[in-house]
């Protein structure tokens, strides 16, 4: 990287005077932080990441190099440093990274990572600076370090009560060694970890303040709008702009591309001088396409497809034991079969994204969730050095996945450059839904052998899907198993002897994508459901036949027994209501849901209540975990029971929320969250993990209350029962 001198660094900062920064060369949990410092009024250049940065007037920023999009990296990341640097997050200012090379290659949230890949690297930036700025108070004073401790922002000498405020010691504090392994604190003494905190981005966004991509205006910035062919695969023949450049205050048409994955389209943008001209003008256009035999596509023609692949063997995903022997044995054998839909991520704020060139240079102002990704897309699409591009992330008006992937930049800085001036891109709603990518359609051939006395002996899981991998890369190996597909259903903690899961690769020209919770979203349904089919088929109540497979200790356990324990498992339910189970672990996390139910007298069934618990084992903000997993539960509920994205003639038949519709207030049911936070060493994600258990635990629900077996999603609770 290029080296970072004192003048350009002010230049950056906007800082005053000498000041201590802190780091770490790696936001990676992989690596082991190296806490570097750096004196302004020193001509030596240094590599470092800047996560602290005190000034000698008393200001302190705070970096964070998670974006947000709603889950609360604005308060959980720089809660861990403002921790061990003994400051309230009153006392500092919170800015975003923007992929910059010097905060290291994890600028991403996803996966729910954000805070297990950062709690310990900056507990120890915070850590240090803590013990920097104390001994340069104990030197000043000429007595003991361990008579000095950091509080609010300021060091005191317990035996004289005297003080000092942390920028009247940060330049001597910048002179010192730094620690290479500071002292944390006792979890004990946490002020901010683990208790309830008010989020900073909530004021902001409540009085309009906060500023998300959608928000932004460059001086000198035009607007843009993009017609994209909505059959995919298709290839641009021409286009007529005549009517379009009419339209008042039309400025340009030109031809763009948009890349996402293996997967290359051309459109025409609409360069205008605000947004309504863009669209009116993208309107009036007449184009033609070549839709390259992909105008026949439809999801019943490719359900079908799935069906029939199902047939096939596929390729091992797991083995243990003989599962085919085990299930020929068995006495009694079940099959089932468990179908998911296409769905859209629909963000509130529809994608879009600002670009300016200067030469080969290009500014980016936009709602993402991977920075780094975004920054190194870019170079490589227009063979620049990621050193020429410069990346301002914005708040997220919500992400779900769909916020990790370039192809919106890309295709905004193709536009851009065509027009030579600063251009805002922005989306649709209906090609926020449309033009994808999508989840993709997933299912699962299961099949289960239980002995005489009700134990589970065999069990097989099959997934028949297309690939989210196969979707980014053109070398996708096709003989392996993908466990971006078969994510976690090889991984549960259930004792069962003989398992042989499976995956069959099937082909789709459509982009798919990550999509909340991944894969889980799809497999834990069909998981956890035929699990309950073998129970119901042992004769043995669904808790107890789950418990009977867990005779060991494990997180699973726990939180099962603790689901059992906050929902009344074992209280008898009146006539017309059913109680549902479901549990999942993934790379995400753990979590576990009960769903209760009651039939409606004129047919169909409510959603009477949800218990969930989540294992995290250390919280940062328990009043953030709850959010997260109530909004996990609203989103799972919504891909449970609203309908998802279908195809007919090539083109997705969903265009807006009347059609592709979201969970609403009033049919939201009553969410009670248990955090299990007792501490150790595994620290696990919070966003994802309470989603994938609801559908599986709200189709248990339905059977125990109605008797109907669900395998399908999408389902209508006004018609269930």
């Amino acid at each position: 990287m290029s080296p970072i001198n004192r003048r350009k660094f002010l230049q950056y900062t906007g800082m005053t005077g000498a000041a201590l920064m802190l780091g770490i060369r790696s936001a990676s949990a992989a690596d082991n932080p190296e806490v570097l410092n750096l004196a302004f009024g020193s001509p030596e250049s240094f590599e470092l990441t800047p996560f602290v940065i005190i000034e000698k007037t008393g200001k302190i920023t705070l970096m964070n190099p998670k974006p947000d999009m709603g889950q609360g990296t604005f308060q959980s990341i720089p809660a861990l440093i403002a921790e061990e640097l003994e400051v309230s997050l009153d006392q500092v200012t919170i800015r975003q990274t923007g992929g910059e090379k010097a905060y290291g290659p994890s600028q991403i949230s996803g996966g729910s990572y954000s805070v297990r890949s950062s709690y310990e690297p900056l507990r120890k930036v915070g850590a240090s600076a803590r013990e920097m700025l104390i001994t340069a108070a104990s030197k000043q004073w000429n007595v003991p370090v361990n008579e000095c401790y950091a509080e609010q922002a300021q060091v005191i000498h317990k035996p004289s009560g005297k003080r000092l405020d942390y920028g009247d010691l940060v330049e001597e504090a910048s002179k010192l060694e730094v620690p290479k392994e500071p002292a944390l604190k006792n979890p004990a003494d946490f002020k901010i970890l683990g208790k309830p905190a008010l989020r900073p981005d909530v004021p902001l966004k409540s009085t309009g303040q906060a500023v998300f991509g959608i928000d932004v205006e460059v001086p000198g910035m035009v607007y843009a709008s993009v017609e994209r062919c909505p059959v995919f695969g298709a290839k641009l023949i021409s286009f007529d702009d005549r009517a379009a450049k009419k339209v008042k205050g039309v400025q340009q048409v030109v031809k763009v591309e948009r890349l996402f994955g293996i997967h290359r389209s051309e459109g025409v943008a609409v360069i205008a001088d605000n947004y309504w001209a863009a669209l009116k003008g993208r309107k009036a256009l007449t184009v033609q396409w070549d839709h390259q035999g992909f105008g026949t596509f439809s999801s019943e023609e490719y359900t079908k497809k799935l069906h029939e692949l199902a047939k096939t063997e596929g390729v091992e995903d797991y083995n243990q034991g003989n599962f085919d022997q085990a299930f020929a044995d068995a006495p009694t054998q079940l099959e089932a079969f468990y179908e998911t839909p296409m769905v859209s991520h629909s963000p509130m704020e529809p994608m879009n994204c600002t670009v300016a060139w200067q030469g080969n240079k290009v500014e980016v102002w936009v709602s993402t969730q991977a920075p780094s990704w975004m920054r190194g897309g870019l170079a490589k699409e227009f063979g620049i050095s990621e050193d020429d591009v410069k990346i301002n992330v914005l708040f997220n008006g919500g992400g779900f996945g769909r916020r990790l992937y370039p192809d919106v930049a890309i295709e905004a800085a193709h536009v851009a450059k065509a027009s030579g001036k600063p251009v805002k891109t922005i989306w649709t709603r209906e090609d926020d839904t449309q033009q994808g990518p999508f989840r993709p359609m997933t299912f699962s051939a299961l099949k289960g052998g239980l002995s005489a006395d009700g134990k589970a002996v065999a069990f097989q899981h099959k997934v028949i899907s297309p690939s989210l991998d196969a979707s980014s890369r053109a070398n996708y190996d096709k003989t392996k198993s993908d466990r971006t597909m078969t994510e976690g259903i090889s991984e549960q903690h259930y004792e069962i002897l003989n398992i042989n899961n499976r995956y069959v690769f099937a082909d789709l020209h459509v982009p798919v994508a990550a999509w909340r919770a991944v894969t889980s979203t799809t497999l834990a349904f069909a998981h956890e459901c035929f699990l309950d089919e073998m129970a119901v088929k042992a004769g043995k109540d669904p808790m107890t036949f789950r418990m009977e497979m867990l005779t060991a200790e494990s997180d699973t356990k726990r939180v099962l027994q603790k689901l059992r324990e906050v929902s009344g498992w074992d209280k008898p339910l009146p006539a017309g209501r059913g109680r549902g189970v479901g549990q999942w672990e993934f790379f995400a996390g753990l979590a576990g849901n009960v769903v209760e139910v009651s039939k409606l007298p004129g047919g169909g069934v409510k959603i009477e209540k949800v218990w969930s618990v989540i294992d995290l084992g250390t919280v940062v903000n328990p009043d953030t975990v709850r959010a997260q997993v109530e909004g996990a539960i609203v989103m799972a509920i919504t891909a449970a029971t609203k309908n998802g994205i279908t195809f007919a003639q090539g083109k997705v038949e969903q265009s807006n929320f009347h059609n592709n519709p979201v969970l609403r207030i009033s049919e939201t049911p009553v969410i009670e969250v248990h955090i299990l936070a007792e501490g150790g060493p595994t620290i696990k994600g919070v966003g994802e993990p309470g989603l994938p258990p609801l559908a599986p635990a709200l189709a248990n629900a339905i059977f125990q209350a109605t008797g109907v077996r669900i395998r399908k999603m999408p389902f209508d609770l006004d018609r269930v029962g």
